[in-house]
């Protein structure tokens, strides 16, 4: 089986979905023979693995380019990463030109909170001219979770759907070999305002009596503007000592300070998966997230805090956090870890993802995998 993904951009910079994807390959391309289609930005890329890397224009011209490049690999599922971009319509309309299936994955781009996000000015406008046709011409749709599938269904475009959780290359995410308390917190994500962080730091500027000889270290990279503004509201809270804007880690900086932390929190307006949130678990960190992600298993295998969206959430829950004993930490840490190799391993993912594809081809209707 021959397998095309196509994905605008693999520059670190971008996140999510190239991390995505990276990880991916690494079994995906030992069960089918996968190909890789993006531009080329000039920008220091994500390594994919057992994968061939296509180079196409964007824009306009990606419809002609795609086709030539359809026309040569000839592959027989072609699955498109990403919304919100014309190019990703030129991609599918080329491919269903030559009548190649197309999975189309979403990746949380159209959760409620990014679609209300500047509606009237920019999504309903691509909503008209290419957003739906793109869903719903798709022969199939990938959701990373059951909450991404139910939100996917109340657009009511294209209730073809398979949940297919993301992949994590725990080979590089090794449980730490110890639990002692560092007295040491995690943001790790894009510094975005969906992401929460303003209601962690006003959180926190709550619990400044019970900070002491705590450090919070915000790790993650953002609009500049954006970026400078955290740094003013937590020195306004009285926070400068307490919390480190570290910028973007990754590699084995990025593992290293994973399993460095007594526990890891993400407290997001919204998340279709959370992929930071299934890395702390495999390196042993508890978490702490809101009810905006998927992560509903923090509390069925006891690895973390599930919560509603809010400061007096936030407050009470890092309290709570901030005094549990070594041992219990450990028992959560090593849960998480767990849940991560039954439910997450890149094996398992990869082998549900043929299932899609060999379904796609078919034409036969598909449910979770």
């Amino acid at each position: 089986m021959k397998v095309l993904h196509y994905v605008p951009s693999l520059a670190v910079r971008t996140g999510g979905v190239a991390a995505y994807l990276a990880v991916l390959s690494l079994e995906l391309g030992k069960l089918v023979d996968l190909h890789i289609a993006t531009h080329d930005e000039g920008e220091q890329e994500l390594e994919t693995h057992n994968a061939v890397i296509h180079r196409i224009p964007p824009g306009w011209l990606c419809y002609f380019s795609a086709k030539n490049l359809l026309k040569k690999l000839r592959p027989n599922v072609v699955h498109i990463n990403g919304c919100w971009q014309p190019q990703l319509l030129f991609f599918q309309r080329a491919a269903q030109s030559l009548r190649i299936p197309v999975v189309l994955s979403p990746h949380g781009m159209l959760e409620p909170w990014i679609v209300k996000r500047h509606y009237w000015t920019r999504k309903w406008p691509a909503i008209q001219l290419y957003q739906r046709g793109l869903v719903k011409h798709a022969d199939y749709l990938h959701a990373t979770a059951d909450t991404e599938k139910d939100n996917l269904l109340r657009l009511g475009w294209n209730a073809r759907i398979a949940v297919i959780p993301n992949a994590v290359n725990i080979e590089e995410l090794p449980l730490k070999d110890n639990w002692r308390n560092k007295r040491r917190i995690v943001f790790m994500s894009r510094l975005h305002v969906k992401k929460g962080i303003e209601l962690l730091l006003e959180a926190l500027s709550h619990l400044k009596p019970d900070l002491g000889g705590y450090e919070v270290i915000m790790a993650g990279e953002g609009e500049p503007d954006y970026v400078e503004t955290l740094k003013k509201t937590a020195i306004s809270f009285g926070l400068s000592e307490v919390v480190k804007f570290v910028g973007g880690v990754y590699g084995a900086e990025k593992v290293s300070l994973l399993q460095s932390a007594d526990f890891f929190v993400l407290p997001t307006y919204s998340e279709n998966f959370g992929i930071v949130v299934a890395e702390a678990l495999a390196c042993g960190t508890p978490v702490i997230t809101t009810h905006g992600t998927p992560w509903k298993e923090l509390e069925d295998f006891a690895c973390g805090w599930y919560i509603q969206l809010g400061v007096n959430a936030l407050k009470k829950t890092l309290r709570e956090a901030m005094f549990v004993t070594e041992e219990k930490i450990e028992t959560m840490g090593r849960n998480g870890r767990r849940l991560i190799e039954e439910r997450f391993a890149t094996s398992i993912v990869a082998g549900k993802f043929v299932e899609q594809y060999k379904a796609a081809m078919c034409k036969t209707p598909i449910n979770n995998i």
